[in-house]
């Protein structure tokens, strides 16, 4: 019930006068300076809070704070020659989050750390960022990419027997990612009629920035000479514009374990753009992904079973203004005493682009996991969740 109150009470704030929510006279610039004649520093982030009200089944040590948020720094030192090569180092740093909010990296201060050599043959980028397939990867038009429920930044559900997020049991990821940020040397090529190609190899689990120097956790079953490949395409036929990607990574076990194997992934992605009006875009998408890695654990990768996770999604743009809905699905088949879990997913949100830094959103989402052994928390082994949110967004 709490859920519901806070999203009406969120969609009146939104629902008000637009003249009560006109801040397109408050705008912030990143931080840009020359240092020497030659060098381009450039200094930016994202910022962002939640205040929320879930409904989830109680239990002992149950916090239900009502708040999650996260911050995250972002530089770059750019030099450009006249030939047209561009040299840069760029970096993200994850400068705050509480245990809702831990991104894609579990978490890192060092998010990001790499090299960019770009050239009229295409770019090529060293040290710990995201590989070819997640960098390309469509996954379908979102109302704002933190609160999706696919590959989500900001969850409203408490694991009371871990104090984390309760969606690191099993959380719906459609884009293909396991390199994560792990050193590796990447290629992208020039995108000619529409189509781009790229690849990665990612030599180990390390994160020491340079490729080959580290192999990463000393753990059973870490993945090694992880390959990618990835292809999207951009483009229009007739009115409606089109993106489509491809992407799959393959690597070798470096401790096998009985009943384990080398990683094998590959996903799928398309988004489809219509213009209903000139001022009012429908969009429509969706995802697939498929794994060898239970539950997409990358030090988890099982010779048999596979885990998936499938996204679709709508919005509709008119103004400042963006509605849109998502489902979500996945299944993990358990093996070695790990159980069948499968998740479901659904969220709906409308939000507000007050102006180039900030959007507001509230929505509502809901989940339910279930799994054929053991129980959850609730003792059960079955959960439903719902919440309500009220979301800001800030970037620079």
């Amino acid at each position: 019930m709490k859920a519901y109150l806070l999203g009406a009470a969120a969609c009146a704030v939104l629902a008000g006068p637009a003249d009560a929510l006109d801040f397109s006279e408050w705008t912030v610039s990143p931080y840009e300076t020359t240092i020497g004649d030659e060098l381009q520093l450039k200094l930016g982030g994202t910022a962002n809070g939640s205040a929320y009200a879930a409904d989830q089944p109680d239990a002992p040590g149950l916090d239900r704070s009502g708040v999650t948020g996260a911050a995250v720094l972002a530089a770059s030192l750019q030099r450009t020659y006249d030939s047209g090569l561009s040299i840069a180092l760029k970096s993200t740093f994850q400068v705050y989050h509480d245990r809702l909010s831990i991104d894609n990296y579990g978490g890192d201060f060092i998010e990001k750390a790499y090299g960019v050599v770009q050239t009229g043959l295409g770019r090529v980028e060293i040290g710990n960022t995201d590989g070819a397939a997640y960098t390309l990867a469509v996954t379908g038009p979102v109302v704002e990419g933190d609160i999706s429920i696919d590959n989500t930044n900001a969850s409203f559900f408490k694991d009371p027997s871990t104090g984390q997020a309760f969606i690191n049991v099993f959380a719906l990821n459609s884009a293909a990612e396991n390199s994560l940020n792990y050193a590796k040397i990447s290629y992208y090529t020039p995108r000619l009629f529409g189509v781009q190609i790229a690849g990665s190899f990612t030599p180990s689990e390390g994160k020491d920035v340079v490729p080959f120097i580290d192999n990463g956790p000393d753990v059973a079953d870490r993945q090694k000479s992880i390959w990618e490949a990835a292809v999207s395409y951009n483009g229009d036929l007739g009115p409606v514009s089109m993106q489509l990607s491809g992407g799959w990574l393959a690597a070798h076990d470096d401790d096998k374990m009985p009943g384990h194997a080398g990683l094998n992934e590959w996903s799928i992605g398309v988004q489809a753009d219509y213009a209903l009006t000139d001022d009012v875009k429908l969009s429509l998408g969706g995802a697939y992904r498929r794994s060898n890695a239970y539950t997409f654990n990358i030090n988890d990768v099982l010779a048999t079973g596979d885990t998936i996770s499938n996204h679709l999604s709508a919005t509709i743009t008119t103004g400042p203004w963006i509605v849109g809905g998502e489902l979500g699905e996945g299944t993990a088949d358990g093996r070695l005493g790990s159980p069948d879990l499968s998740v479901h997913g659904a969220s709906a949100a409308v939000g507000y682009v007050l102006n180039s830094n900030l959007q507001l959103n509230v929505g509502w989402e809901h989940f339910t996991y279930k799994r054929d052994t053991g129980v959850f928390y609730n003792g059960l082994p079955g959960i439903t969740m719902d919440a309500g949110f009220l979301h800001l967004q800030f970037q620079v």
